[in-house]
């Protein structure tokens, strides 16, 4: 199973956001230097996490975005299952559009589901502060002061 591209880089930017110290803003441009993701890219994930009730976005000349809420208050499974549309990662996930002539006797599916079920079940068990309880270290590795 892999994550689209876009829930990857909400939870760096969560991760960037969160390594700040709590009278900090960061700002779009680093994380996209940082990350090297396009900034436009980055705008529309900043937009959906601030929608979600996870980042606070301050406008103005000295703007930027921050943890709305503890980051310990952030589940990392809510977080994907907001950002991942399609955890079909078979054709027969999907009935309206399944061909498949072994569906009605097909473990495979069976056994995919409880798969993803689990994988996101080991996700609940994370917060965004367990993400960065090594903040020293991925400030470092960030570029953060």
């Amino acid at each position: 199973m892999q994550l689209k591209k876009y829930t990857d880089y909400a939870l760096r930017v969560l991760i960037f956001t969160g390594t700040k110290d709590a009278d900090q803003l960061a700002s779009i441009k680093e994380i996209s230097e940082t990350f090297s993701i396009s900034q436009n890219h980055l705008g529309k994930i900043v937009f959906e996490l601030n929608k979600h009730g996870y980042l606070d976005t301050v406008r103005g000349r000295n703007g930027g975005i921050r943890l709305a809420k503890p980051p310990e208050e952030m589940n990392v499974g809510e977080i994907v299952r907001k950002f991942e549309d399609d955890f079909m990662i078979m054709e027969c996930f999907d009935k309206s559009r399944n061909q498949c002539v072994i569906t009605p006797a097909c473990k495979l599916k069976h056994a995919l589901n409880e798969a993803v079920q689990a994988f996101l079940q080991v996700l609940d068990q994370y917060t965004v502060k367990d993400l960065i309880s090594n903040g020293s270290q991925l400030k470092r590795l960030m570029g953060i002061n």
